[in-house]
């Protein structure tokens, strides 16, 4: 590249840090591309201190395996995989993207009523689980299960989602029908959805109750339209790359100016049906995805 009086890159390094500082860690690493100048400014501590959390050392402290690391951007890359803290009870990362924290708490930080009576719930390890144990459902026609997380500690001016972590057995029962409830609170702020953990088990028991409706009652159209709506309405669960299934319960924004405590929930209290079979990792709150696209120097697939 031929340089001159109108060249960005024959300003200061310490001019172009700051600037590259001011736009997001994707950015940072598409700017490496423009000369050896934007390189050398683009991997500065100066830049990836910026996209670090404020309290990051406070986070640090907190973890439970001490968290290594020669520059601040190696530090940056290394919270965007899940690090426990709080003796394990939850997880910490970052967004690639953003560099937004996201938390995971685990199931032992949930509220799960029965969840301390071994008959109704029991508590093991899983090889594939970030938390030591997780809680699997033996048998309870109560499900309900919350959390709470502090607005304080998440990032502001970021639109969040929640997520229930969580696995089915293939012999589990009345998680497919009726529908669960969940509710995601900040403050005036309130988000409901109408879920179904098993929608599989859902479309199955359906069928065989529309068969039942026609040689019993001779179900009309209208009742065949009316069941299939009821489970369309649900929100259905997504598989995870880790081998678990995410529900999304609901969405909030975390406003700067709003301190309060986020309430999460899951329930089906209303059928008094028994419920098995469901095991739970945790709760996860991250930002939102809006898109997809490539970090040039560490060729991941992200989301922003």
């Amino acid at each position: 590249m031929e340089t001159g009086s109108g060249d960005i890159c024959t300003l200061p390094e310490g001019c172009i840090s700051h600037v590259i500082s001011l736009t997001s860690p994707a950015d940072s690493c598409r700017s490496t591309a423009v000369c050896t100048t934007f390189l050398s400014a683009a991997v500065s501590d100066t830049v990836w201190e910026r996209f670090l959390p404020p309290d990051y050392q406070s986070i640090l402290s907190r973890a439970v395996h001490p968290v290594e690391y020669s520059s601040k951007k190696e530090l940056f890359f290394r919270l965007c995989e899940p690090i426990l803290i709080d003796d394990g009870k939850m997880s910490f990362s970052l967004d690639k993207s953003s560099g937004a924290k996201c938390c995971m708490l685990s199931a032992r930080q949930l509220f799960i009523v029965w969840g301390d009576t071994p008959h109704y719930w029991t508590w093991h390890p899983l090889p594939d689980s970030r938390f030591s144990e997780v809680a699997e459902l033996i048998n309870v026609c109560w499900l309900d299960v919350g959390g709470t997380i502090q607005s304080r500690v998440l990032t502001p001016k970021t639109i969040y989602a929640a997520y229930l972590i969580f696995k089915v057995d293939q012999n589990s029962r009345g998680l497919g029908f009726p529908n669960q409830e969940t509710t995601v609170k900040l403050g005036s702020q309130v988000s409901k959805h109408t879920v179904n953990l098993q929608p599989i088990a859902a479309k199955r028991l359906m069928r065989t109750r529309l068969r039942m409706l026609n040689l019993i009652w001779n179900a009309t159209e209208e009742g065949h339209a009316d069941a299939e709506e009821n489970q369309i309405a649900a929100r259905t669960p997504q598989a995870r790359a880790d081998g678990w299934m995410e529900m999304e319960m609901g969405e909030f924004y975390n406003d700067d100016s709003e301190d309060g405590e986020v309430e999460l929930s899951l329930m089906e209290v209303k059928r008094g049906n028994w419920k098995s079979g469901l095991t739970i990792q945790g709760i996860e709150i991250r930002p939102k995805k809006r898109m997809e696209f490539v970090i040039p120097c560490t060729q991941s697939k992200i989301g922003a």
